[in-house]
C-alpha cells in the first residue's frame, strides 16, 4: 500500500491535490475488484478506530464498519449520548483521550470546527464522515461512479447539481469539480447559491485546472449537454424548521423527466446522495404529503427509479471508497 497519505486526515478534499484524489479512487477500484472477487485484503488487522456519530446515517456508518472490518480494523460506534463530547468535556480533550487509544477518527455531525479540533489535537487520522459544511467521503464515491459511466479522465465532464447550492453536497461538489477539471453547473435559485468565498476559491482551483464553474437560474445554461444531474433533499438535518421556505424556492427545480428531456442527453445520468423524498413510503414524506400536499420533492418516483439513475451504484462505491481512505491512511 502507497505510503504517501499515511496519517494524514481527511477532513476536505480541498486537503488533497488532484494526484493524491487520483490515487485514492485507483485503489477504491482495486479494492471493489477484490470485494466481488471474494479476496481477502485485511491489510491494518489489529488497528482500532472510532466511529462519532451526532447524525445519524446509513450509508456513512455501514460503509465505515463494514470497510473497517474487511481490513481487520476494529470499529468501535460512539453515539451522540456514549461520550461526554462537547457536553462534560471539550471537544480537545476528547480528542486527546481518543487518540491515545484509537488508530483513528471518523466525525458525523454538526459544526465543520469540531472535525478540525479532532484533527487539530488526537495525533491521529481523522475522517470527515459529513459535517454542516462538506461531506467529503461522498464526493469521493461520486466521483468513483461517474468514472465507472464515463472512464476514469474526469477532465471536461459536465455535471449539473440542482436545488439548494449552499449544503455540504453541494459545497463538496463545487471545490471538487474545480480541482479535477470538470465542467460543473449549479442550478439554483439566487437565495440557494453559494457561499462568495467558495466561488471565489473554486474559480482559483479552475485557473489551474482547466475546470468550468456555472453557477446559474437559467436553465438551459445549466442542464443543455450535461452529463450527469445531481440532486438533493431541500432541507438537510437540522433545517427542518425550514423546509416550507425551501419548497416555495425549490418547487420548480425539482429533477423530474422534464429536466432530464431538457439536457438534450438521453444517456444523462441522475444523482444523488441519499436519503432521498421520491415517494410517500417514508413517515417524512408523508409528513410533507399531509402539510403540502406533495407527494415526491426533489425528484420524481419516475426518474430515481429509471435506467438513468445510479444512485445505488454511488451508494455502494461508498464502501469502496472509504476503505480506500482507511487503507491509505492508517
Amino acid at each position: 500500500m502507497n505510503g504517501s497519505l499515511r496519517g494524514r486526515s481527511l477532513l476536505t478534499l480541498t486537503d488533497f491535490t488532484p494526484q493524491e484524489i487520483n490515487l485514492m479512487l485507483e485503489v477504491s477500484h482495486d479494492f471493489k475488484r477484490q470485494k466481488r472477487a471474494g479476496q481477502p485484503h485485511a491489510i491494518h488487522k489489529g488497528k482500532n478506530i472510532a466511529l462519532l456519530f451526532e447524525k445519524t446515517s446509513t450509508r456513512t456508518r455501514s460503509a465505515f464498519v463494514v470497510a473497517a472490518q474487511d481490513l481487520g480494523v476494529n470499529a468501535e460506534y460512539l453515539g451522540k449520548d456514549d461520550i461526554q463530547l462537547g457536553k462534560k468535556e471539550s471537544v480537545e480533550d476528547t480528542a486527546k483521550v481518543l487518540g491515545r487509544m484509537f488508530d483513528g477518527i471518523e466525525f458525523r455531525g454538526f459544526a465543520h470546527e469540531t472535525v478540525e479540533k479532532l484533527a487539530q489535537f488526537s495525533g491521529v487520522p481523522v475522517w470527515n464522515g459529513l459535517t454542516d459544511k462538506f461531506h467529503p467521503t461522498q464526493m469521493l464515491a461520486d466521483f468513483m461512479t461517474m468514472q465507472e459511466y464515463v472512464g476514469k479522465d474526469l477532465r471536461g465532464v459536465k455535471i449539473t447539481y440542482v436545488g439548494d447550492g449552499r449544503n455540504n453536497t453541494a459545497n463538496t461538489l463545487l471545490l471538487a469539480c474545480a480541482q479535477m477539471g470538470l465542467d460543473f453547473r449549479i442550478l439554483a435559485p439566487n437565495e440557494l447559491r453559494p457561499a462568495g468565498e467558495l466561488v471565489d476559491q473554486a474559480h482559483q482551483f479552475a485557473a489551474q485546472s482547466g475546470a468550468k464553474i456555472t453557477i446559474t437560474d437559467n436553465f438551459d445554461e445549466a442542464l443543455i449537454g450535461t452529463q450527469f444531474i445531481y440532486t438533493d433533499i431541500w432541507a438537510s438535518m437540522g433545517e427542518e424548521d425550514q423546509l416550507a421556505d425551501r419548497i416555495n424556492l425549490l418547487r420548480n427545480y425539482q429533477v423530474n423527466r422534464a429536466m432530464l428531456d431538457h439536457t438534450g442527453n438521453r444517456e444523462v445520468r441522475f444523482m444523488h446522495c441519499l436519503p432521498s423524498f421520491h415517494n410517500l413510503n417514508t413517515e417524512t414524506g408523508r409528513k410533507v404529503h399531509e402539510q403540502f400536499g406533495l407527494t415526491e420533492m426533489e425528484v420524481t418516483d419516475e426518474v430515481f427509479n429509471s435506467s438513468n439513475s445510479i444512485v445505488f451504484d454511488e451508494a455502494e462505491n461508498r464502501l469502496h471508497t472509504i476503505k480506500a481512505v482507511l487503507a491509505l491512511t492508517l
